[in-house]
């Protein structure tokens, strides 16, 4: 088996400014700064750009969990955000993503990779990162919600919460959903 070319680590107020470059001057995508399931969509919307950035930095100076980059040499190539379920409240509030128990879950809500690292195989290898981390934090459950493609070509900017494909590779297994753009997937991590 081919050893992968990245590495992995938490984010952390040491490498945070590895996730800036990561995100660039738009935070990911258009301010979002991965809150957009984190918070409710009014604060979400008052705090596009500086404020999310401001509220992601505060969470992870707090000790919060929050996700895991990717390197490739000295310079982040992806990002996964994951945290315990409770932490976003889309979740909370989503009618077609309820869990189907009252067991305790980590959530993955999003990928970003950088282009030129897109297609080779990145975004399996950061789930595989974020078990690993959930694992060492005592967590027994990881779920994610990825995007149902509506097409064969499902451009990136729609498959930031991953596709089916990348989460079946790892083991997850589908939970019945009411999502018609989404499915509920998770894994009991051994």
């Amino acid at each position: 088996m081919a050893r992968s070319p990245f590495r992995f680590a938490p984010l952390s107020p040491e490498n945070f400014a590895d996730l800036e470059d990561l995100f660039g001057p738009k935070g990911a995508c258009g301010g979002c700064w991965c809150m957009t399931w984190r918070l409710p969509k009014k604060s979400y919307d008052a705090g596009k750009a500086e404020g999310n950035h401001a509220r992601l930095r505060a969470l992870v100076d707090g000790g919060e969990p929050a996700g895991v980059l990717a390197y490739e040499g000295d310079r982040a190539a992806g990002w996964i955000s994951v945290a315990p379920r409770e932490q976003f409240d889309y979740l909370r509030r989503s009618r077609t993503l309820q869990p189907p128990d009252d067991l305790p879950v980590w959530s993955v809500t999003c990928f970003y990779i950088r282009k030129e690292h897109r297609r080779r195989g990145l975004a399996t290898a950061l789930l595989g990162a974020a078990e690993e981390y959930v694992r060492e934090r005592g967590g027994k459950r990881i779920e994610g919600y990825p995007s149902l493609p509506r097409s064969a070509e499902l451009p990136a900017v729609f498959a930031w919460t991953g596709l089916p494909a990348i989460f079946e590779s790892r083991g997850f297994t589908e939970c019945p959903s009411q999502g018609r753009s989404r499915k509920l997937m998770r894994k009991h991590l051994r």
